[in-house]
């Protein structure tokens, strides 16, 4: 009897032993396999997920360069806008009127914010004033510029743990000048989201040498382009990046502009969206133009003097270098 109890001692143990092993190897190799292996669509969710929320870039990070990240993010949504130069008529928005109009956005498992801003030319991007040391909160950046409504714009390079929000990922641009640019170079194409002076909403990857010549006037860097000339960039998967909070901006063609939040990592109310899930809701919304917007624990809308969304950070409010604001006139 004793015996047979020292046997089971023994082959609990080297089961236990064996179970631990093999936990130990699959933490280990699975991210190798996900990130190396040669399923892209895998590959481009697991990097997406860790990417997309600041506090875990580190993951991405530790296996892949910042050079391979944005190529594995860039293999189903690498888009550029058509130059308004070349046969594109630009029209100018500034004579519409002043409205903005809020809706709820719900579904199964999301809860979200639109507001509908009648007139382009009333949006114009906020960026904080400790940049680069530095961000500030969405409601803080509207309030400093006596703006009706804002959403989070650009991100940044998460340098401090914590995330401040100092250091703005790509270019930061304002009434027609360059505030900040981490490329250093006006000639590298970046992630763009920008309005021209007259009111038009440009998508994709430009360089600062182009922005000028289209007639940039508020701009920052992020991406994807979900929406272009009307259709869907996204044609297969869920976009690569998880289910996560999202804000994102896009035009409709009669120039209106959609400020777009989706709360996330609430599992009694909002769980968050795919890339996907925003595209079809701008869609369905009458966009032709939209694009992705730094997402996560970022995604704010203020509105009217408050946050009307509920940020997914236990803190509130997280501190952002950019945002796109509605300004009381138009240009």
């Amino acid at each position: 009897m004793r015996g047979s109890r020292s046997i089971n001692r023994i082959l609990i143990k080297k089961l236990l032993i064996f179970l631990a092993f093999e936990l130990v190897f699959t933490s280990l190799t699975m991210p190798l396999l996900l990130v190396y292996g040669p399923f892209d669509q895998i590959k481009k969710t697991f990097v997406g997920m860790s990417w997309n929320t600041l506090r875990h870039q580190y993951i991405a990070r530790f296996f892949l360069s910042d050079e391979a990240i944005h190529r594995i993010l860039d293999l189903e949504n690498s888009i550029s806008y058509e130059d308004p130069g070349n046969g594109i008529e630009e029209i100018d928005y500034s004579g519409k009127d002043d409205s903005i109009k809020v809706y709820e956005i719900k579904g199964s498992n999301l809860r979200g914010k639109m507001l509908i801003i009648s007139n382009p030319t009333r949006v114009a991007v906020g960026y904080s004033s400790l940049i680069p040391k530095a961000g500030e909160t969405t409601s803080s950046i509207a309030r400093r510029n006596n703006a009706i409504a804002a959403i989070n714009a650009g991100g940044f390079f998460d340098r401090q743990w914590a995330g401040t929000g100092g250091a703005p990922m790509g270019f930061i641009i304002h009434q027609g000048k360059v505030i900040y640019n981490s490329a250093m170079s006006e000639t590298v194409k970046q992630d763009t989201v920008a309005f021209t002076k007259k009111g038009t909403l440009i998508v994709g990857k430009h360089s600062i040498e182009e922005l000028k010549r289209y007639g940039v006037w508020e701009g920052v860097s992020f991406g994807p382009p979900l929406v272009v000339n009307g259709k869907p960039t996204i044609k297969s998967g869920d976009g690569g990046w998880g289910i996560a909070p999202r804000t994102a901006i896009g035009q409709r063609k009669d120039g209106s502009v959609v400020f777009l939040v989706i709360d996330g990592r609430d599992v009694l109310r909002s769980f968050g969206a795919t890339l996907r899930d925003v595209q079809d809701i701008m869609l369905q919304n009458g966009v032709v133009t939209a694009a992705n917007l730094d997402g996560g624990s970022s995604t704010t809308m203020y509105y009217k003097g408050k946050v009307i969304n509920r940020p997914s950070d236990t803190l509130g409010e997280r501190t952002v270098p950019s945002v796109f604001m509605v300004l009381p006139g138009g240009r």
